[in-house]
């Protein structure tokens, strides 16, 4: 089966781009700082609403109706609700599964954070932090985690699988990123030491959370590593016979092929995509299962500004001059190409995730947003720019 599916990104984990209101009243920029700038009450109550509203029963329904069969569910790693003062979600993940199991649809359980940072990204909870990986006690806890969540979920007829942690950067996108400059630390002190991953670390991470998984779930549950932002570096790793039903899961933006130096152009994306993505993909695919578990749309060309690699105004980039260069039909025929492209890639694996389901921004009268509607694949289905559905 090729898995056509969404990210239900920003719901369970949030990033402050995406839903910039949930943040109103407060400094912080990521999820880590959100419970210490306000009142317990004041947060908590903000969060519960959040959840309760953002994705419910009738999202899924809808999910199925747009043609899709899976989704990837961003959850932390205080979803147990053992780490004050965040506010687990358990609850939540119990109601996503019996709505995907009545509508036919898959999950795909996506540990996306770890305590201290496993990237220093926004999406990693904590920006300008990476220090998980030197911290065996939370690596501990990452992988008994891990075990709860395949214990609770391993039988269930609506799991796909469980991708035991989220982009966890080594040196190559450390550096690309330039992260610490580009997500800067809030507090110096707790930066301190903060380095990328190491691949050494990664893989004995990923054969203990394997062994974990394996412990509780059916067989027929995938355990999905992400490649770490280096697809080619886990052929020896992933073809050991100890392994079964695993998948490796890399993230294609085309804010990174401008980073690195794909041309702003339709032709230019389209080259892009064949040299690069379906390439590799492709080469990939013939020693293991490969998806996308992360891609848009998105791009500077058809939101008419350079975008330095998809910053947005949050990291310090304006846009207020911004406006619409393209008609609505122009920019209908550059996404439909462009997408057409890269579903043609994703179609040399085994399949792909849309990031994401949906985003809580006004990309009509905040110039700042022109462009970001491209996140957003209700959005984009809703205005004919996805090709497929």
């Amino acid at each position: 089966m090729q898995i056509k599916g969404v990210n239900l990104g920003n719901w369970l984990v949030l990033e402050k781009w995406m839903s910039p209101a949930l943040f109103e009243g407060t400094t912080a920029e990521d999820e880590y700082y959100l419970p210490l700038q306000l009142p317990k009450e004041v947060y908590e109550a903000r969060i519960k609403i959040h959840r309760s509203e953002y994705i419910t029963e009738r999202d899924f329904a809808a999910i199925r109706r747009i043609g899709l069969n899976t989704v990837r569910i961003p959850v932390p790693y205080f979803i147990f609700g053992d780490r004050p003062p965040f506010i687990g979600c358990i609850k939540e993940l119990d109601h996503a599964f019996a709505w995907a199991e009545k509508y036919g649809l898959k999950i795909l359980i996506d540990l996306h954070t770890a305590p201290l940072g496993q990237n220093g990204f926004d999406n990693g909870g904590i920006c300008g932090v990476c220090r998980w990986s030197q911290t065996p006690e939370e690596v501990g806890f990452v992988l008994d985690v891990l075990e709860k969540l395949a214990e609770r979920y391993g039988q269930r007829k609506g799991l796909f699988g469980i991708t035991p942690i989220n982009e966890p950067v080594t040196e190559p996108m450390w550096s690309i990123m330039n992260v610490t400059k580009r997500y800067p630390a809030a507090d110096p002190a707790m930066a301190e030491g903060t380095a990328p991953n190491t691949l050494e670390f990664l893989r004995g991470f990923y054969t203990d959370a394997y062994e974990r998984i394996r412990k509780h779930a059916d067989k027929a549950c995938y355990v999905v590593f992400h490649d770490a932002f280096q697809l080619h570096a886990w052929k020896d790793f992933l073809t050991q016979p100890k392994f079964e039903n695993i998948i490796l899961d890399t993230h294609q933006y085309l804010m990174m092929a401008e980073m690195d130096g794909c041309e702003q152009s339709v032709e230019g994306y389209k080259q892009y995509i064949e040299e690069h993505y379906a390439r590799e993909i492709a080469e990939v695919q013939e020693y293991v299962d490969v998806i996308v578990g992360e891609w848009c749309m998105f791009n500077s060309y058809a939101a008419g500004v350079d975008t330095k690699g998809g910053q947005s105004a949050l990291n310090g980039m304006d846009f207020s001059e911004n406006a619409e260069i393209f008609t609505p039909e122009e920019k209908k025929k550059i996404y439909r190409e462009i997408t057409g492209a890269q579903l043609d890639a994703w179609r040399k694996g085994s399949g792909y995730f849309y990031w994401s389901y949906k985003l809580l921004l006004d990309t009509v009268n905040e110039p700042n947003w022109i462009g970001w509607d491209a996140w957003d694949l209700g959005k984009c289905v809703d205005q004919g720019w996805f090709p497929e559905v």
